[in-house]
Parts: C-alpha cells; sequence; structure tokens
C-alpha cells in the first residue's frame, strides 16, 4: 500500500511540475503545432532532462547553495529572461510561415530539444521546485497523508520520501504529460489548420511576457 502510496504521489508530483502554463509549455505547444509531435516530445524531452540535471545537483547539494547567492540567483534569472525574449521572436518568426513546410525531420527536432533544455535551466520557478518541494521529497521520511485532515484516516496513505520509487513517480508524471500533450496538440492541428499560428503567437506571447518579467525580477533580485 505505501508502495503504490509513494508511486502515486510521484506522478502527481511530476504532473503539478509539468502541467502549469508556462515557458516550457509554451515551447512544447510551438514544436508540437509547427511540426508535429515528435519534435514536442523532445522539446518535452529537453525539459525532463534539465529536471534530471537539478536532480542531480540537488543531491550533490548544489541547489540548496544556490538559494545562498543572490547574485548568481539574478544572473540566472536574468539570462532566462533575455533567452525567453530570444525564442519569443523565434517562436512569433515561425508563426508566419506553413507549419507543413517547417515539418523537417532532424535539425528543428534537435533545436527544440535544446531550446526547451537551455530554457528549462535557467527557469526561475524549476530551480524554486527544486530547492523547495524537490529538496523535501528527497530527504529520507514519510508523510502520513490523510492523517492532517482526520486521525481516524491515519496510516491509509503513507508516502515515503527520498524513496527511488517517488522520484519514478515524479519523472513518470512528467512523461505523461510530455508525451500526452504534443498529441492533443498535434491531433487539434491536424483538423484546424488556423490553429498552428494561433498558438505559435500564443506562445510567443508567453515567452515574452515571461522574459520581460524575469529581466525585472532579476534587476530587483
Amino acid at each position: 500500500m505505501t508502495l503504490l502510496s509513494t508511486l502515486s504521489a510521484g506522478v502527481l508530483f511530476g504532473l503539478a511540475l509539468a502541467a502549469p502554463p508556462g515557458p516550457m509549455n509554451a515551447v512544447i505547444a510551438e514544436e508540437s503545432v509547427l511540426r508535429g509531435w515528435t519534435a514536442g516530445f523532445r522539446a518535452g524531452l529537453g525539459a525532463m532532462t534539465a529536471d534530471a540535471v537539478f536532480l542531480g545537483l540537488a543531491l550533490l547539494g548544489v541547489v540548496a547553495a544556490i538559494e545562498e547567492m543572490p547574485t548568481l540567483q539574478s544572473v540566472m534569472v536574468g539570462v532566462g529572461g533575455l533567452l525567453m525574449l530570444y525564442f519569443a521572436y523565434g517562436a512569433a518568426r515561425g508563426a508566419q510561415e506553413s507549419f507543413r513546410a517547417a515539418e523537417t525531420p532532424g535539425d528543428e527536432d534537435s533545436r527544440g530539444f535544446s531550446k526547451a533544455f537551455i530554457l528549462a535551466l535557467t527557469n526561475p520557478y524549476q530551480i524554486l521546485f527544486w530547492v523547495t518541494a524537490g529538496t523535501a521529497l528527497l530527504t529520507p521520511g514519510t508523510v502520513d497523508v490523510l492523517s492532517y485532515a482526520s486521525e481516524a484516516l491515519a496510516g491509509l496513505v503513507v508516502v515515503e520520501t527520498g524513496s527511488p520509487v517517488l522520484l519514478a513517480g515524479l519523472f513518470g508524471g512528467i512523461g505523461v504529460w510530455i508525451t500526452g500533450f504534443p498529441a492533443t496538440l498535434t491531433a487539434a492541428r491536424q483538423r484546424m489548420e488556423s490553429l498552428a499560428p494561433a498558438i505559435a503567437y500564443g506562445s510567443a506571447v508567453v515567452l515574452a511576457g515571461f522574459g520581460v518579467y524575469f529581466l525585472a525580477d532579476a534587476l530587483f533580485l
């Protein structure tokens, strides 16, 4: 029972990390509608690979150390903001082209992976997750989830933090999202071609908005 609870909690954490609207999903959406499911999935893999890097850094204690370096945090946020503005320009430019003409294998897919990977490494929200919740997930212990609601429910749902099962569930949840989200967008795109430029422009707006926000935040961090 504890094993199942831990795995389920990991999946939920993974979905909670991957699903909210933001720059990563803007990149995945852009790649999916302009270049197809494979490109969207590879962009998602780029973001998930960054999470794996953060996991390794958290295990080494580096992520927690970044929290004590405000200047480094400011530089990372500023770089992330500039990158998001740059990619916003690319998304807006790509929206002016036919998505079918843009469907070319190899280089475009690889660029989506590297784009998402680089953005994720400089994404303050992802860094914040691993500094806070991510670090807590890696600390060995147990959490009796339902005991907070009622003593009668104590022991029914127990999650083991610091467990490989929890981490497997976490990345499994991210995997579910980066597989299903591009598939949904691609299916919709195939039925309505006008959706592609609309989502690409929307992605550009999201990226530009986060870029400006992060640059402003970097100046006052």
